[in-house]
């Protein structure tokens, strides 16, 4: 059996659970990360692709800005699109901010590379993972690692495991309560080798559909399409999906190229905030205590926004100041909502309703509305440009 301490015990090492690991040694405080999935699963999830401004400024400050800055796609602006017509909203020139196209896979990617040169301890294929005396000042962590038991004594453990974690599910039902939303739609996306046939992301609302045309490099295009939930992707040949993008996504003198798909899948939406981030000398971040539906790009930026939080956090209590720590749930959760009620407002705009034909053609007509309203109001404009860029850290 294997016995170690440490200041900081993370359970999970996606984005958030890496990047709190790494923050936390830049401000001379140990931890250590406990994964359940090998180093090769983490790096192949394909998640989210736009960073915020303020996302990008953190991770840079954090050192790890250098292929960032240099593969990184930074857009000044998002194209809306309804009624076969399509209008950009210029964030730079609305509130001087941007975006960043820069995949999940490479943030994660840059982590595990920095973490690795660190000589940081990152247990990867961690089977059994239980925590242990949550409300006392030395909670634990158990897992076997390679045959061998561990037991790793903490000052906190932080929940970085996501929504299907155990970090969540170990606080008491009487201490948490869940507010869950499902959408009636989903969304199919897929990866395809071909250069993107936009320079910006294009978010489409068509009788059809919702449509979406984003990217993740120069090379390697990432569209989706609105579809049932209860869909098979077993239904959607390539020919169809494209065929389908081609006319969710058409406008008069543009064309939209094909290329080989190398991945789909169908994702159901939805919204998820847990009401408490906190439980004893537990933590949560990320996907651990709230989900959004993706189209106001603030997955991974929420998760971020939770590491910003909880570091500053940490590092003033190991500074003699619990004041943050005591006050990081309340915080955490009220930017959370804040981009929840974004998240929810896009998504509700630019998706298909289903319903009977009379109200279904009244929403899709009001939806279009809306859209002829924020496409042609500066105010609108710039409410969306502040959102989509970012809530300041």
């Amino acid at each position: 059996m294997s016995s170690e301490t440490t200041p900081v015990a993370i359970i999970g090492a996606g984005p958030a659970g890496l990047l709190l690991s790494w923050a936390l040694r830049d401000a001379g405080i140990s931890s250590i990360v406990i994964e359940n999935r090998s180093q090769d699963y983490v790096l192949g999830r394909i998640r989210a692709g736009v960073l915020e401004q303020g996302s990008v400024e953190y991770l840079t400050n954090l050192g790890l800005g250098d292929r960032l800055k240099a593969e990184g796609m930074e857009h000044e602006g998002i194209y809306l699109q309804y009624g076969g017509e399509r209008h950009r909203v210029d964030f730079n020139d609305l509130i001087g901010r941007t975006v960043t196209v820069y995949g999940q896979q490479q943030v994660v990617k840059d982590l595990v590379a920095a973490h690795r040169g660190a000589g940081a301890t990152v247990y990867y294929e961690a089977a059994d993972v239980a925590v242990h005396d949550l409300e006392s000042v030395t909670p634990s962590v158990t897992f076997i690692h390679e045959r061998e038991e561990h037991t790793i004594t903490a000052d906190f453990v932080v929940g970085a495991d996501g929504f299907h974690g155990i970090c969540r599910s170990s606080i008491p039902a009487a201490r948490i309560t869940l507010f869950d939303r499902s959408y009636p739609f989903a969304w199919l996306g897929i990866l395809a080798d071909v250069a993107p046939s936009t320079d910006e992301l294009i978010y489409a609302l068509h009788e059809d559909g919702f449509a979406m045309h984003s990217m993740r490099s120069h090379a390697v295009s990432r569209l989706y399409l609105q579809v049932d939930p209860a869909d098979d992707i077993a239904n959607w040949s390539d020919e169809r999906i494209w065929e389908a993008l081609h006319v969710r996504l058409a406008v008069p003198g543009w064309s939209l190229t094909e290329g080989a798909i190398t991945d789909k899948s169908i994702t159901p939406m939805r919204s998820f905030v847990a009401s408490t981030l906190t439980y004893g000398s537990l933590f949560l971040v990320g996907d651990a205590g709230h989900i959004v539906p993706p189209t106001g790009a603030k997955g991974l930026n929420s998760a971020i926004s939770d590491v910003t939080q909880l570091a500053a956090a940490l590092t003033a209590h190991y500074r003699n100041d619990d004041s943050l720590l005591g006050r990081y749930s309340e915080t955490a959760l009220a930017r959370q909502w804040r981009v929840q009620q974004f998240s929810r407002w896009m998504t509700d705009m630019l998706h298909r309703s289903p319903g009977d034909l009379q109200s279904d053609a009244f929403d899709y007509r009001s939806q279009v509305g809306q859209l002829d309203y924020v496409t042609h109001s500066p105010l609108a404009q710039r409410m969306l440009a502040e959102q989509y860029t970012g809530l300041r850290l």
